[in-house]
């Protein structure tokens, strides 16, 4: 399936269509609800995204993934994922998708691995993702945790104050945490940490460069699942 871009304007009507398409979601109950939320702004080039998309399906149909997935309460956690950069610039690549098994993780691995770059290369709009990220919960599926998954190799230098949406999103339960590939910004883990993680057993995890992207998206998942707060 292709990325589909939608706008802040447009927002809220595609939320409501894809609850239409997707109505069984609503009676489900899973363990966790997680937003992958991937950078692809003027700073990740050809080369970086692919690496993101790669590194990121690879990630989800490791069989150790899915017996994580298997070993929760619910046996099952609901994925969406999306491309953003500038503040009007966020592509839903995937709606949300319940993984109870390692089929269903294929499947959706397939729909990452497949997913077609439109949205332009902009700026980084990390408040905005935020924003976007926390409006997509609230069509997810009923789950014991909520996470936003931020993934980016810049600070934010446009948009909408980071911080302040953070908290928010924090106040209401959610928990942000974070990959940062720094080989362009070595503080971007601290600035992370200051302005864009936060939550109950939030992190951090890094990468020097795209190259060491899959490891790390890999780490983060087992991570995330799992519900760990010790690396």
């Amino acid at each position: 399936m292709h990325g589909i871009g939608i706008n802040r304007r447009t927002l809220l009507a595609a939320m409501g269509t894809a609850a239409l398409a997707t109505p069984s979601l609503g009676a489900e109950t899973v363990d966790l609800a997680l937003v992958l939320a991937l950078d692809c702004s003027l700073s990740i080039n050809e080369f970086d995204y692919r690496i993101q998309l790669r590194g990121t399906g690879q990630a989800i149909i490791d069989s150790g993934l899915v017996q994580v997935i298997g070993q929760g309460h619910e046996h099952a956690i609901a994925v969406a994922a999306f491309f953003w950069s500038s503040a009007d610039a966020q592509q839903v690549i995937v709606p949300w998708r319940i993984l109870r098994n390692g089929g269903d993780a294929y499947h959706l691995a397939d729909e990452i691995f497949a997913a077609e770059r439109r949205i332009s290369s902009g700026a980084t709009a990390t408040g905005n993702a935020l924003q976007f990220a926390g409006n997509l919960l609230q069509s997810a599926p009923a789950a014991a945790r909520r996470v936003i998954d931020v993934s980016t190799n810049g600070h934010a230098n446009m948009g909408i104050p980071v911080s302040p949406i953070r908290d928010r999103l924090v106040q209401s339960g959610i928990t942000i945490n974070g990959l940062a590939v720094t080989d362009s910004e070595p503080n971007l883990v601290a600035y992370m940490q200051r302005e864009v993680t936060g939550g109950e057993g939030s992190f951090v995890i890094t990468a020097d460069d795209y190259n060491a992207y899959t490891l790390a998206i890999r780490r983060k998942l087992f991570r995330e699942i799992a519900g760990l707060k010790m690396a």
